[in-house]
């Protein structure tokens, strides 16, 4: 039985009492949105190691996913292990396997030994390598394809992007859209080829039924994903982009009357004026289904700097509505990340969630930036560390450059809160409550 089947009977889910605790929710407020498709809490029974279950959607913290994966050039699975260690350890809600290169079903297994998060996958990547390596990626048979989309299911994967969208009615409005940069998706880009070649449907929406009968066995949550999302400015918000998404609505309702959960995935380089109305859009016409978006980028030329650009884009569209940033790191563009692009990736879009959620007034998010307030005005250093997302990353800034006094060692003995303090507190010993103000 699905998480979505179970809501929708009644009852309440380990995983729904899990994330109503983090949340700070009533169990029976996330069985209601879960029941409704409006949140989903990816959690295939055959992850063993998934101990910390993620709600996203409606009313939930906004979250953040990091991809990590081999490429055609590096192939190096325990590099990648430890970019899942690291991911995690740096606050991650969920992680994707990515992997194009190498042996990708015992690469996935073994991010699976360390994901105690929800695991994303794929799966056309391994469908197509298999298909490259016995010809060439347009040979790759539909039945491959599910046969694929099963095996994850079987290893414990949480949940898979899928690219049902792209239909050939999306292709021929793409084909008639003057892009600049065409289409970016990598997974998307593989589906459109493939059919263009074979001249055939695409057999992620001709066979959706098959689709959500595989992950309803397995409670796999379809991440439908933007197979024609923009690449750039100029594409952004264009009719390939909400052509695909109108299917991609229609698709959210065929998965929910079966019993599977979905969200939607979204763009993508979007300029910050337009965030607001994709995410409307995306709400309105998939009738909420949550919201798991690529950046958003406002900005084509950060290259180097993309997690900061995306942080930017991520904590304006979060604040609109967007439900899970999928986060960027410095190597974006540019090639393959390291664990340290990994690591400083999560931070900067953890701080973007943290900053959407305290927009969207969430209270223990308010409340936490209250007290952390408090403290640095009363100068007190452990609670203002133990208040810090990255506590660690704090004090050891503020012990490398060490003061003589209780201040930091921006102001020392000059700080405004002392100063002001001091003869306060002088005038309050004389009796003196007001502060004397001369005219002129």
């Amino acid at each position: 039985m699905t998480q979505l089947e179970a809501a929708k009977q009644g009852r309440i889910t380990e995983q729904m009492a899990y994330v109503a605790e983090q949340e700070g929710l009533e169990p029976e407020t996330v069985r209601e949105l879960v029941a409704a498709g409006r949140v989903v809490i990816p959690a295939n029974p055959n992850h063993t190691t998934l101990t910390r279950f993620t709600a996203i959607g409606e009313g939930m913290r906004v979250k953040v996913n990091a991809n990590l994966g081999t490429s055609y050039d590096y192939v190096n699975p325990e590099e990648e292990v430890e970019k899942a260690r690291v991911a995690i350890e740096a606050g991650a809600d969920t992680v994707m396997d990515l992997s194009t290169g190498g042996d990708l079903a015992a690469i996935r297994a073994r991010i699976l030994e360390v994901a105690t998060v929800p695991l994303g996958t794929v799966p056309i990547y391994e469908a197509e390598f298999k298909a490259a390596a016995r010809k060439n990626f347009f040979d790759m048979s539909a039945d491959e394809l599910f046969e694929t989309i099963e095996a994850h299911g079987r290893a414990g994967v949480d949940y898979i992007t899928v690219h049902a969208g792209v239909t050939l009615a999306t292709l021929e409005r793409y084909r008639n859209a003057e892009r600049v940069t065409g289409i970016v998706s990598r997974g998307g880009g593989l589906m459109a080829a493939w059919m263009l070649q074979n001249a055939q449907e695409n057999p992620l929406y001709a066979r959706f039924d098959d689709l959500l009968e595989i992950a309803r066995t397995y409670d796999m949550t379809l991440s439908l994903g933007d197979g024609l999302r923009p690449g750039s400015l100029a594409d952004s918000t264009d009719r390939p982009q909400i052509q695909e998404l109108l299917i991609i609505g229609e698709l959210v309702e065929r998965a929910r009357q079966a019993g599977v959960q979905a969200m939607v995935e979204g763009p993508g380089h979007i300029p910050l004026n337009e965030i607001q109305t994709n995410v409307q859009i995306q709400k309105k016409l998939t009738n909420h289904a949550p919201f798991y978006i690529l950046g958003m980028l406002p900005i084509d030329t950060g290259a180097g700097f993309d997690h900061i650009v995306g942080a930017i884009g991520g904590a304006v569209a979060g604040w609109y509505g967007a439900d899970m940033l999928c986060y960027l790191t410095p190597a974006e563009h540019l090639g393959l990340p390291t664990p340290e692009h990994v690591r400083e990736g999560v931070i900067a879009f953890k701080l973007a969630a943290h900053i959407a959620d305290v927009a969207r007034g969430r209270r223990p998010d308010l409340e936490r930036n209250r007290r952390m307030s408090e403290a640095r005005y009363r100068l007190d250093w452990e609670t203002q560390f133990q208040l810090a997302l990255y506590p660690e990353a704090a004090r050891r800034i503020y012990e490398a450059r060490g003061t003589k006094t209780k201040a930091c060692s921006m102001c020392g003995p000059y700080c405004p809160m002392n100063l002001v303090e001091a003869v306060l507190r002088g005038q309050r010993s004389q009796g003196l409550v007001e502060l004397e103000v001369r005219p002129g």
